[in-house]
């Protein structure tokens, strides 16, 4: 060991050659020295960190918003000119049609189109169909102009009671397509989940009702709305159970519905119009339901009445000539003939007839006498 080290353990001499002890003090003071050194060697690293790491955050933010294209992407001004389609697909997400947007001109850029409509809140809010928009719009505006409530759409009314000739008839006219594709699709209804009881066949179960449709909806896809509403309709007022009460079979039920349908001038008249009929089937013996209105289905004619000559038809929808129900529905009823259909009204009723056809007035008799004279009142309204 050397003599600097021993001083440094020992402490230096006092005057007389004895070793002096360092003091407390002495101690303290060097460890605060130390602490001094030791201070300044941190704050140097520690500023430099802050610096570097100011450096690399700026930069690193900069280059995220780089990244991210919030850097004022391309974008137009204004409401744009000019007309064009733009379809919204199934499954589609913002970055889908931000991407055919762009690509048909409507914005100058997709992200300007996705920053605009994240902003809005609306990315999840995208509607399928179609819509008018305008070349050269900005983004923003694009966004409001793809609100659901400005789908191109075409609606359809069909009212109660429409064969489904006429029903396919109106489809065609008011969706300005082929006649021939409506009536190809009614032939074809494997696809369109009709109810068992329907056994195929599409009269009678295309309901009534109003309905949007897309433009580039075919027609197929239309009818399977229109049996889709039916199933929606059949399941709301508990069809099979109803029909198993009434001791008949669903498709009977909607047969009955739509005789209803055919020969109601008002709904009220519904429940009375079906108590003749179920007491015409339940009687016994049982008595033909001579009902103009299946005849003149059988022979695809329309009126309020059938000629003597149109009574002789051998079309198994004459029920002058047969016995019990035609084989299946003659219209499309709507929900009060089939409720009708399920809850008759209770009373003695064989007949009913339109006294008043101008007012749509019907009225109902038990017996053969009544009968006569509400068809003299018929006769004696112009009937």
């Amino acid at each position: 060991m050397s003599d600097l080290d021993m001083d440094f353990l020992l402490g230096a001499e006092d005057d007389e050659g004895r070793p002096r002890r360092r003091s407390r003090n002495d101690g303290r003071g060097g460890r605060r020295r130390r602490r001094r050194r030791n201070r300044g060697g941190f704050i140097a690293p520690l500023l430099a960190f802050i610096v570097l790491a100011g450096i690399i955050g700026g930069g690193g933010y900069f280059g995220y918003q780089w990244l991210s294209g919030a850097l004022v992407p391309d974008d137009f001004t204004g409401q744009g000119n000019g007309e064009v389609v733009v379809e919204i697909k199934d499954g589609q997400s913002a970055s889908d049609v931000a991407l055919e947007l762009e690509r048909q001109g409507v914005v100058a850029s997709a992200r300007a189109f996705t920053n605009a409509i994240a902003n809005a809140n609306k990315s999840a809010s995208l509607q399928p169909g179609q819509y008018t928009m305008r070349k050269g719009m900005s983004a923003a505006n694009a966004v409001k102009m793809l609100d659901s409530n400005n789908r191109l759409l075409i609606r359809v009314t069909l009212k109660e009671g429409l064969r489904l000739s006429d029903t396919l008839n109106q489809l065609a006219e008011k969706t300005k397509k082929p006649l021939k594709e409506f009536q190809a699709a009614a032939k074809e209804t494997g696809d369109m989940e009709l109810p068992r009881y329907a056994k195929g066949r599409l009269e009678g179960y295309a309901f009534p009702a109003t309905y949007e449709f897309q433009p580039k909806t075919t027609p197929a896809e239309m009818l399977t709305q229109m049996v889709e509403r039916f199933n929606e309709t059949a399941k709301k007022v508990d069809l099979e159970t109803g029909a198993k009460e009434m001791g008949h079979t669903p498709g009977e039920i909607i047969t009955i519905a739509s005789i209803i349908q055919a020969e109601a001038g008002r709904h009220e008249d519904m429940p009375k119009i079906a108590r003749v009929i179920y007491n015409r089937l339940d009687r016994d013996p049982q008595m033909k339901l001579e009902m103009d209105s299946t005849t003149l289905y059988g022979l695809n004619k329309y009126g309020t009445a059938a000629t003597n000559a149109q009574l002789q038809s051998k079309s198994r929808y004459n029920t002058y000539m047969y016995l019990g129900l035609p084989p299946g529905p003659i219209t499309n009823p709507g929900d009060a003939a089939i409720e009708a259909a399920l809850s008759p009204a209770k009373g003695p009723w064989l007949w009913f007839v339109a006294t008043d056809p101008k007012s749509n007035v019907t009225k109902f008799a038990s017996t053969e006498t009544e009968r006569q004279a509400l068809l003299a009142e018929y006769r004696a309204n112009g009937g």
